[in-house]
């Protein structure tokens, strides 16, 4: 039997819009098997301010574990280093890691997966808004 080609992603995915779900299915396309890396709430807090996340860690992983096309999701730590995020991709061992396209951190994708042979692929973003944009129209943010 032949070993699936998986498929990396990482993100908050706090408030599941379009943007995620075009950014998932795309990733999905690239491999046989979706591992989502889950962002932890300490991290999202620290990114995106006080306020968030919306929806705790747990949440957001059972949110993301309903969609078809997600095989598996990884709770990642609260104090995540560059080192640690190395080694839940060695752990993982993925072919693609997928990331949308201007990703800020996109030079240390591209070490971490040239340390085990994955290319890194990125997946163009539509036009949709984003959890932020989402929040401020609600008010919520």
């Amino acid at each position: 039997m032949q070993a699936k080609k998986k498929v990396l992603v990482g993100g908050c995915f706090d408030i599941l819009h379009y943007g995620h779900i075009h950014f998932l299915k795309n990733a999905k396309r690239l491999g046989d098997f979706l591992v989502v890396a889950l962002e932890s709430d300490k991290n999202i807090k620290r990114l995106k301010g006080s306020g968030r996340p919306f929806h705790n860690q747990k949440k957001r992983k059972e949110i993301l574990e309903s969609l078809s096309f997600v095989d598996e999701v990884i709770i990642l730590g609260p104090k995540m280093t560059d080192q640690n995020y190395k080694k839940m991709v060695q752990r993982v061992g993925p072919s693609v890691i997928a990331v949308t396209q201007g990703d800020p951190v996109l030079a240390k994708k591209k070490a971490h997966a040239k340390l085990i042979g994955a290319k890194v692929v990125e997946v163009s973003k539509i036009k949709s808004p984003s959890t932020s944009q989402i929040a401020k129209i609600l008010g919520v943010e």
